[in-house]
């Protein structure tokens, strides 16, 4: 490839290529994000019985700080981003953790242990140069497999046509969302070149025509919005409680080792190499910056989109003006309101439908993470136990009912805290014996057996 082409190329974090081939590849990153940047503060207000002018505030300035964080790690400000080809945002795996908070202690409550949060991430990012070694391809393999897995439900949730929704699991939301998954296929296994890779957004564009003709598309939300808004400091206070603080802090850590697992699986999947140490520190020094100054606005806390690395690592469009189209879409969208809510439009079977396969490519990237390493009898057994306890207790939610209530939030409210910890301390406690060490161990046990 010469310096012109690659300088306009996707599959090259620096290249640029030109907007009318970056548009379409950006969109699906859009598509894929926003409608979790939405959801996150609809379903904290719901929470904390917030009112409907918070609930817009509180999805206005999500969109932003979703850019603003994704921004940082395209481009890093000194030491504070990844400059690695991933979205960041408002993120799902706090929910459990904001609406407990959130229940007890309102927004202010949120926002005020969102900052100490925050600073336990940055605290983990400045270490993770030492702590790196306790994270081999195992480790965080196991973390990125089970993110795949965990959101299985999600997509089928979604081409059913939504949780709560009144005809969930109508045949015509399958129809949809099946409809828009053979175009996805169909565009990425028998097209060539950009169409290729626009193959997911080639689906959402057929699936949405389909759903507008059968007049499944709800136009409200446009309507209702308003044209321009601006964030306001302060404006839903902040105050610090201890309990509170304590299990912000716990999921903030464990959010992180989810973050060093989408960007390991992100240069794995996408650029097909392991993850730097400055950028892993990098990543998650942004991360907890985003967060804790997000307090103050009433951000709630970012991390990374896993469905967003399933499509790097599905398209392997790594070029960061492709992902920072995104993120200015994203501000755009929180200044000026009816340009998320076009994007909230989209029916959730059509999303679902896009969204499965992505889904699965993280699945099939953590596996490929874990089979770095030598496979083992040590690692698979970090990678069964910790896949076999982190989606059992998943699937059984009711096994820890009787825990302390912030055990099960913590624990109980997502897989991959336990799939962590577990890799983890397996990784620590295990004598290391590689596959050489095991062939001399049995031949030694035959040679005795042997000589009995």
């Amino acid at each position: 490839m010469n310096s012109a082409s690659q300088r306009q190329s996707v599959f090259d974090f620096h290249g640029k290529p030109p907007l009318l081939k970056a548009l379409p590849l950006s969109l699906q990153h859009i598509l894929a994000m926003i409608m979790g940047t939405v959801t996150v503060p609809i379903i904290v207000v719901g929470a904390v019985g917030a009112s409907l002018a918070d609930k817009m505030a509180l999805i206005q300035i999500s969109l932003i700080f979703s850019g603003v964080s994704t921004l940082i790690q395209l481009y890093a400000i000194g030491r504070f981003g990844a400059r690695l080809p991933a979205i960041f945002g408002v993120g799902f795996a706090y929910v459990p953790t904001l609406t407990a908070v959130g229940a007890q202690y309102g927004l202010s409550g949120i926002l005020g242990a969102q900052i100490a949060g925050g600073v336990a991430m940055m605290v983990v990012g400045l270490f993770t140069r030492h702590l790196r070694q306790w994270f081999p391809p195992v480790v965080a393999g196991v973390v990125v497999l089970v993110i795949g897995l965990s959101l299985y439900d999600i997509a089928i949730n979604y081409m059913a046509g939504g949780v709560g929704s009144a005809d969930f699991g109508a045949p015509v939301n399958w129809f949809l969302a099946l409809a828009t998954l053979l175009v996805v296929l169909f565009v990425s296994q028998f097209c060539q070149g950009f169409l290729k890779l626009a193959s997911i957004i080639c689906g959402i564009g057929v699936g949405y025509g389909m759903a507008l003709a059968l007049g499944r598309v709800d136009f409200t939300p446009v309507l209702n919005a308003p044209w321009f808004t601006l964030p306001q400091p302060l404006s839903f206070g902040l105050s610090f409680h201890g309990p509170a603080m304590v299990s912000m802090v716990i999921i903030c850590v464990i959010n992180s080792v989810q973050t060093i697992g989408d960007l390991s699986a992100t240069t794995v999947g996408g650029m097909n190499r392991e993850l730097e140490t400055r950028e892993l520190y990098g990543g998650l020094l942004g991360n907890g910056l985003c967060t804790a100054l997000g307090s103050f606005f009433g951000a709630l806390p970012t991390s990374s989109y896993s469905q967003n690395v399933g499509i790097v690592a599905m398209t392997k469009v790594i070029s960061r003006y492709v992902l920072a189209l995104a993120a200015l879409f994203m501000l755009a969208a929180g200044f000026v309101p009816k340009f998320g809510a076009l994007m909230t439009t989209i029916p959730l079977p059509v999303l679902g439908g896009a969204t499965v396969m992505v889904f699965g490519m993280i699945t099939v990237t953590g596996i490929r993470l874990i089979t770095k390493d030598e496979m083992s009898s040590r690692n698979i057994t970090i990678a069964s136990l910790a896949l076999a306890l982190s989606m059992g207790v998943y699937a059984v939610p009711e096994s820890i009912a009787r825990f302390p209530e912030v055990v099960q939030l913590v624990i109980g409210g997502s897989p991959i805290v336990i799939a962590a910890l577990v890799a983890f301390t397996l990784n620590v406690i295990l004598p290391r014996r590689s596959l050489a060490d095991e062939e001399a161990e049995r031949e030694a046990v035959e040679a005795r057996l042997s000589e009995g």
